[in-house]
């Protein structure tokens, strides 16, 4: 996100937040309502801090489904094309280029593991703050192995994915800025969570095929503002979906057979997980029984909500 952007919300949430001041805080009041005990997560400890200073805005996250303690991260726009995989603790494990790809606002990431066991990532390219753009591109690339001499790769020197598919789409109600992406492990399906400051955010649907993303609704997290969703991501089972806003996590279950398409019909479960600076990622761990976060700072602290 530019630093004139950050500025001004970093205005709003002050007026707002002093304006709403009998609540005690914005995002973090919310988390208070559902009380301590209630909560399905342990408090959020720092388990570690991102190894490699070339990442300076991991904007998104996502876990390996096909290899064991390994996550996916990014930087934000203003870098190239490319992936680097850390560990559960912020290890640099690697970074390599996205042939073909362009960064114009990767904003957030997925993975999936399909029926023949190939593993993919689905990178974002949603972002549009100044509502400029003619259309937006998640990028699906088989996952790369990470092998034991990656982490001697760099920006300078990076090692390659294969050449993505791109999946360029527009909104059928204009432009909108984006910040959450989420794919279904089941059906591959493609959600996106739009980002306001306003109102509440939208949520859209990408089909295989489809070049206008389908609007599915819009949702409101019980926060203030409102709609500022900045990244999210759906668990192994398909049982629980969650997203995240710079300082809380608002996570959504889906009752057996209820379809993705109907999660924001859902109260959410709302709770902070403090001092994060910048907060836009979250992912849940491989076997879906923790929540991972990084923050938009170069070395920025790996924080770990294990399920009770």
């Amino acid at each position: 996100m530019p630093l004139l952007n950050i500025a001004k919300f970093a205005a709003f949430v002050i007026f707002v937040c002093l304006y709403v001041s009998a609540l005690g805080s914005c995002s973090a009041s919310v988390a208070k309502k559902n009380g301590a005990n209630d909560s399905p997560y342990a408090d959020a400890v720092t388990v570690g801090n991102l190894e490699d200073a070339e990442i300076t805005e991991s904007s998104g996250i996502a876990a390996s489904k096909c290899q064991p303690e390994v996550y996916w991260t990014h930087n934000d726009s203003g870098d190239d094309a490319f992936l680097f995989a850390i560990g559960p603790k912020g290890e640099k494990l690697g970074t390599w280029r996205v042939p073909s790809a362009t960064n114009y606002d990767w904003e957030d990431i997925g993975s999936t593991r399909e029926a023949n066991g190939t593993c993919y990532i689905y990178i974002g390219d949603i972002g549009d703050n100044g509502r400029k753009r003619e259309d937006y591109v998640v990028y699906k690339v088989a996952e790369p192995t990470v092998s034991p001499d990656a982490d001697r790769s760099s920006k300078r020197s990076p090692l390659e994915t294969q050449r993505p598919e791109s999946i360029r789409y527009t909104y059928p109600d204009g432009k909108h800025n984006s910040e959450a992406l989420l794919v279904d492990p089941k059906t591959n399906a493609i959600y996106i969570v739009t980002k306001r400051f306003s109102g509440p955010a939208s949520v859209f649907k990408l089909k295989t095929g489809a070049s206008v993303a389908e609007k599915l609704g819009e949702i409101a997290l019980p926060a203030v503002p409102n709609g500022s969703v900045t990244g999210g991501d759906i668990s192994p089972d398909r049982g629980r979906l969650v997203l995240c806003d710079y300082s809380a996590i608002y996570e959504f279950t889906l009752a057996n057979g209820t379809s993705v398409d109907n999660f924001f019909a859902a109260e959410p479960f709302s709770m902070a997980v403090g001092d994060r600076k910048i907060g836009e990622s979250v992912a849940y761990s491989a076997d879906g029984k923790a929540l991972l976060l990084t923050s938009e700072s170069k070395h920025s602290s790996i924080l770990r909500l294990n399920r009770k």
